[in-house]
């Protein structure tokens, strides 16, 4: 895979630009997003705000596709991972827009953030959700495809807690 090249905009704004689009970033390891999601949950409950970051990914059929994390928590869950692993890195990377992606697949699907075995500090995702959000492919612009993400995890063999998640979908 091609190298990513870092690059800062006068307001402060770090820019990835990455020669490949963001659907074929590898696959990462699950307990690496559960990594991820306590590291930044941690940033997050110290206010540890991060700079803007952009992400521009060229696509073969449409050029470049842009992805701006303008929201503060956003910035400050991949600024803690890039301190972990390496924005910089395809791995480092792949974790980062995977555990953003599945926290908005968890924040606009309630049947799944209900099935999430999520507490009300938090908590951890279920092992399931860590698995395929480790394993499932990204779209061109870094998200997961919720029917595709939904079929998936219905094909999982469900611990409980995760039985049925289309009976209220």
């Amino acid at each position: 895979m091609a190298a990513i090249r870092l690059g800062a905009s006068p307001d402060g704004t770090l820019t990835y630009q990455v020669d490949h689009a963001a659907s074929e970033l590898p696959p990462v390891r699950g307990r690496d997003i559960l990594a991820a999601w306590g590291l930044a949950r941690e940033a997050a409950s110290s206010a540890a705000w991060d700079s803007a970051r952009a992400f521009r990914f060229r696509n073969r059929e449409s050029g470049w596709t842009d992805l701006r994390l303008d929201d503060r928590d956003a910035q400050c869950w991949a600024g803690a991972v890039d301190r972990a692993l390496g924005l910089q890195t395809q791995y480092g990377l792949s974790v980062c827009l995977r555990l953003l992606a599945l926290i908005d697949l968890l924040a606009s699907l309630p049947w799944l953030a209900r099935r999430a075995a999520l507490g009300r500090c938090g908590g951890e995702p279920h092992s399931a959700l860590l698995r395929l959000a480790a394993e499932s492919a990204l779209t061109d612009d870094a998200r997961f495809d919720a029917a595709r993400f939904h079929a998936c995890l219905e094909s999982l063999p469900a611990p409980a807690g995760l039985k049925g998640v289309s009976d209220d979908r």
